[in-house]
């Protein structure tokens, strides 16, 4: 077995080396001004926010209402967010302060490599020090690989066997095995641990986990449930439910987001075609859904009961135009042409004032209008560090992307 996974891993390396003829695009030249313009804003934005940083906090959240911070511990499962856009924004500007910010940071953070009570840690570790192995060129740069491998080590100690997943959440039943759909996100980190160490047991996790997701998360619709509780014993599902959703039968927005740049991701790391279609059966639910507003910012769920007046949730949209993106690269002339005409709406949105915050007026952070866990009633209507990480992805994205 072990041979059959390195077989299937050195084919994977092999794919993904091979050269394909790469779509262009045609890029809205006044997009481009309005995120060169955005890159410079945000830079601002996040000098302010880091002078309200306590040290060793992390941000969390701000409430316009109050002109208040929440911040968070480095064991938030939002934690790599912050550096991560940091090191997005040095990489665009090269401000100095930027990179010494970010490397104050990543030490902060580091000892998170050594987690195991947490499935975020792709969330966590790889937003951050991946990014910075790739970005950040420091006189003394901290040992990002070993630090990215002990990370994914520690990940993958809540795989098992019987599921076939990654544990999400504990849960004071034994018998309980809590997996989310978020849980896709964190595969990334295992496809480049078995990379750059040959060890072959992280691929088969994250393919083994996203294999398991595809047969049980998703509705005949291609819309997914956002929690699935299995049998530790013997796998079977015990509950498909929602923990931040509307109701268990409902497309939580976030939730859609997640598993399409999941599921495109696992294409890229595989080559193998059943998740390309899987991303692509997801990109149809959300993008032909009659609830997605013509600006498309989502509500933050597509089956709210309060729509058109139910919250927009301007973080789904980062995650989802940063996802579209990367699956327009993937993909034929029709559909790579309607995943990047979306996504540059959904940028033309986020860039706007409704979305895109004035200079301190949003606690320094980017994007407004956020919706975090409405049924707990923390986290709505405000930014959200993901939020502002995936808008700097996308605009970094769509910056780069080959001209027609």
């Amino acid at each position: 077995m072990k041979n059959q996974w390195l077989l299937i891993f050195s084919f994977a390396l092999i794919m993904s080396c091979t050269t394909t003829k790469t779509a262009r695009f045609a890029k809205d030249k006044t997009l481009l001004t309005a995120i060169d313009q955005n890159f410079k804003d945000a830079v601002e934005q996040y000098k302010f926010l880091a002078k309200n940083l306590p040290a060793d906090k992390f941000p969390k959240t701000y409430f316009p209402k109050t002109d208040t911070y929440e911040f968070s511990n480095s064991e938030w499962w939002c934690s790599g967010f912050y550096p991560g856009s940091l090191i997005y924004l040095y990489e665009h500007t090269k401000d100095p302060f930027l990179q010494t910010e970010a490397e104050r940071i990543l030490k902060v953070l580091e000892k998170e490599k050594n987690n195991t009570t947490t499935h975020d840690l792709g969330f966590m570790m790889f937003c951050s020090f991946g990014n910075a192995k790739d970005l950040l060129k420091s006189a003394n740069p901290m040992d990002y690989k070993s630090i990215l491998l002990q990370s994914a080590k520690s990940l993958s100690t809540r795989f098992a066997p019987s599921v076939g997943c990654i544990k999400s959440w504990d849960s004071r039943n034994p018998k309980d095995f809590l997996v989310i759909i978020d849980n896709m996100m964190n595969l990334e980190l295992l496809f480049w641990a078995t990379r750059v160490s040959g060890d072959s047991s992280f691929y088969k996790i994250a393919v083994t986990h996203a294999n398991t997701t595809m047969k049980h998360h998703f509705r005949p619709d291609f819309s997914s449930y956002h929690v699935i509780n299995y049998d530790k014993e013997t796998g079977g599902v015990q509950q498909k439910k929602t923990a931040q959703g509307y109701a268990d039968g409902s497309a939580w927005a976030r939730g859609q987001a997640w598993g399409l740049y999941g599921y495109t991701v696992m294409f890229r790391e595989t080559h193998d075609k059943q998740y390309l279609e899987q991303a692509h059966n997801i990109a149809r639910f959300l993008l032909n859904h009659p609830n997605l507003p013509a600006d498309k910012i989502p509500f933050w769920d597509f089956n709210a009961p309060d729509i058109p007046n139910a919250l927009r949730d301007a973080s789904a949209a980062s995650i989802t135009a940063s996802a579209l993106l990367e699956l327009a690269t993937y993909s034929d002339a029709k559909m790579a042409s309607n995943y990047f005409k979306t996504a540059e709406t959904m940028l033309k949105s986020l860039s706007n004032p409704t979305y895109k915050a004035a200079f301190e007026k949003n606690g320094g952070f980017l994007i407004q209008h956020g919706v975090g866990h409405i049924p707990q009633k923390t986290e709505v209507d405000v930014p959200l560090t993901y939020g502002d990480y995936y808008y700097l992805e996308a605009m970094r994205r769509y910056k780069n992307l080959p001209n027609r």
